[in-house]
């Protein structure tokens, strides 16, 4: 698609104000561009808004448990894609999929979208976040080793050289902006706490913030493009709001905190971008929130609306646990995240459920491993009396019916399903939506069988973007050359297709789906109390398949019509009314990163019709 193709599409999903706030936009970017854009000026070294000058840091405004005694000492991120940090560490322009490294032009001219000959922004991003930071401010104020905070400022000093304000890949999102600045105001916070006589660039820190909170202020997401990315911009305006007292960024991080909670969440509990990872990002970064007005004694009439809806969101992601660590998981993963205490690898539902029990007073989590920003969060005596609540029980079946998502177990609990009859995604550009309504996921004993393909990547490889979220490839019925929805760039969808669902007498889920070009496909999905599941399929077109998408861990094989699917000590039947063909497909379970797998593909026959039975294999 050409780019003036895009931007026509693109401008057909806004309204008239959208169109005219994005005018003022430009106007203001422009005024920028002609300060800071062929110049440079590091975000810390003068104050940009003179007004901010008498606002001061209070390192208690942001709820850390200084008194914390259980805590590594850790200070390597986790790359997406698997890339060495160590390798890295300084290389804060690279582009990492290729050699090449994103130039130091103007931040509003610089083009990092599909930029194939030099890499995936959304990874250099990670980065560029500066979890790192408040890591090595961490072991500094644990340790009290000065080496820590030598290599914090070291890298601090080369950051603010080689990242001018408004310049190069790291200015390129608000949302980015906003993430930096939260873990400069903990890196901070750690360091004053800690006795740290880096004064100077205890000052840099705060100018940096002020300067950071100033831009977010300014330029914060709205309508098409007020998704998650807002309501983390919020919760950044929140922290530098309560931690340099500035009334009016708090003020405007709790309008927008408490106007976006139920626009961008269903009344189930189910967040409107169909995707359970940005579903987790969102609930961090109000859970985060929550966290800080209760510390500064915060009196707002949001408040408990807030707890009750953050609560119903905490129950869908316990639907979708298979695990304790192991998700049934749609649409878009890109493993953001706003706090990073931790270092590493870790999992982020299983902390996102800590945190949300912790600020609702309900426990979703058992609490057996507690994650390590919580541990700074809270203090034992919260942790030992969260562990005296009974922990929320899952029910056999259940259907989030405004969300569009149902979950179905075995009766020895062994088998367990997902069901995807939700809407695309959320606005109009639905932006991390997959075509894969009346999907379906199994797992057996916490291990996925058929899965969704996941996400691999978004800023380059458009092909694969696209590839990752064709219908095709999800557990659904699909019809050569054509999509369920109309796929019109990257992150930005057309005309959508339209799922509903009904709940039979018998316990089985009747849905259908409406294809944006007028196909109607119908499935009835039912888990018998012998632990059979039966798919019943219709298509109203001829020439209907339906894809099985086989975890990269299992093995498969064809044997007079009936597929033998292993893995590790399982064994899973599938028996259709047609043959199956199997072929290769890539399967992506961490961003950046994609396996072989295969896929079983059934053709729908007499009458375009397909009838599915699979059952796990006794041994």
């Amino acid at each position: 698609m050409s780019k003036l193709s895009w931007y026509a599409n693109r401008l057909r999903a806004m309204n008239v104000q959208e169109v005219c706030w994005r005018v003022e936009q430009k106007l203001l970017q422009r005024k920028e561009a002609k300060a800071y854009g062929k110049r440079c000026v590091s975000v810390t070294e003068r104050l940009l808004d003179p007004s901010l000058a008498g606002l001061s840091f209070n390192e208690n405004a942001l709820g850390l448990n200084f008194r914390n005694t259980h805590s590594g000492i850790k200070t390597d991120i986790h790359l997406l894609g698997g890339y060495n940090y160590a390798k890295y560490e300084r290389e804060w322009n690279a582009g990492f999929q290729t050699p090449q490294a994103w130039g130091n032009e103007c931040s509003y001219r610089l083009s990092y979208k599909q930029r194939d000959e030099i890499g995936d922004a959304r990874t250099n991003w990670e980065l560029n976040r500066h979890f790192q930071f408040a890591l090595l401010a961490k072991a500094y104020y644990v340790t009290k080793d000065d080496a820590y905070v030598n290599k914090l400022e070291s890298l601090f000093t080369d950051w603010n050289e080689q990242n001018p304000f408004l310049r190069g890949i790291s200015w390129t999102s608000v949302m980015e902006v906003a993430i930096r600045s939260i873990q400069w105001m903990v890196t901070l916070a750690f360091l004053k706490v800690g006795g740290d006589r880096h004064t100077a660039m205890h000052e840099q820190l705060e100018r940096g913030v002020l300067n950071m909170t100033h831009y977010v202020a300014q330029h914060y997401s709205r309508f098409s493009s007020a998704n998650n990315h807002l309501i983390v911009e919020a919760t950044a305006l929140l922290f530098a709001g309560y931690a340099f007292g500035n009334r009016k960024w708090t003020a405007l991080a709790l309008r927008i905190l408490n106007e976006e909670q139920m626009k961008q969440n269903c009344a189930d509990g189910v967040n409107k971008e169909m995707s359970l990872h940005y579903q987790s990002f969102v609930m961090e970064a109000y859970a985060l929130a929550l966290h800080l007005m209760m510390r500064n004694n915060e009196e707002t009439s949001g408040l408990k609306a807030l707890q009750t809806n953050l609560g119903r969101q905490c129950e869908f992601i316990r639907y979708c646990m298979v695990s304790e660590t192991q998700a049934i998981e749609f649409g878009d993963n890109d493993e953001g995240k706003i706090l990073d205490l931790e270092g590493g690898e870790w999992n982020h539902y299983r902390y996102v459920l800590q945190l949300c029990s912790l600020v609702t007073g309900k426990r979703y989590e058992a609490f057996e491993h507690v994650s390590k920003n919580v541990q700074w969060l809270f203090s034992e005596e919260d942790l030992a009396n969260m562990r005296k609540l009974p922990q929320m029980q899952t029910e056999r079946r259940k259907t989030f019916a405004d969300g569009g998502y149902s979950f179905v177990r075995s009766a020895d609990e062994r088998m367990a399903v997902g069901i995807d009859h939700a809407p695309l995604g959320f606005g109009s550009i639905a932006a991390h939506g997959h075509a894969d309504a009346l999907s379906f996921q199994l797992y057996v004993d916490g291990r996925c069988i058929l899965g969704d393909p996941g996400t691999y990547i978004y800023h380059c490889r458009l092909d694969k973007r696209n590839e990752y979220r064709r219908s095709c490839n999800h557990n659904t019925v699909w019809t050569e050359g054509r999509e369920q929805s109309q796929m019109m760039g990257a992150f930005l969808w057309g005309k959508k297709a339209e799922a509903e669902c009904e709940t039979a007498a018998d316990g089985a889920l009747q849905m259908k789906v409406r294809w944006y070009d007028g196909t109607e496909h119908r499935r009835r999905l039912s888990l018998t109390d012998d632990g059979q599941l039966e798919i019943d399929d219709c298509l109203n077109k001829d020439e209907g398949k339906a894809t099985l998408m086989l975890h990269p861990r299992c093995s498969v094989k064809v044997d007079n019509g009936v597929a033998t699917i292993s893995r590790e000590g399982v064994v899973v039947k599938v028996k259709a009314s047609a043959e199956p063909t199997i072929e290769k497909a890539y399967y992506s379970e961490e961003y950046g990163k994609e396996e072989e797998t295969q896929k079983l593909i059934y053709p729908l026959e007499n009458d375009n019709k397909l009838k599915t039975t699979i059952w796990i294999e006794e041994s």
